[in-house]
């Protein structure tokens, strides 16, 4: 069976490309649903409404979705509501951006 934490492991090999920060660090991911079918769905959103690589990152996590062993499908869904802020990173992203945790 997946689970939500394999899931969630594999979107950490996905980046935005303007932030050396993963996906799941960075607090785009808001959750990760896996059905009893194996279909996974993720909801997610980007740093910002006018990222021109919306469609290229939301694409990036529904490919990484698919390869975790036992996946059959996967959607992502983009959403922008709660809004994303840098509160939403781990502290290991904002070590490494430089910021304060």
């Amino acid at each position: 069976m997946v689970t939500q934490e394999q899931v969630l492991e594999a979107l950490k090999e996905c980046f935005d490309p303007e932030i050396p920060v993963n996906v799941v660090d960075l607090g785009l991911i808001y959750g990760v649903e896996v059905s009893p079918e194996e279909k996974v769905k993720v909801t997610m959103t980007l740093t910002t409404p006018g990222c021109g690589m919306a469609h290229n990152i939301a694409m990036q996590v529904k490919q990484r979705a698919l390869q975790v062993p036992g996946v059959k499908e996967a959607t992502v869904t983009v959403v922008w509501e709660p809004a994303w802020n840098p509160s939403r990173m781990s502290d290991a992203a904002k070590k490494q951006l430089g910021m304060p945790g």
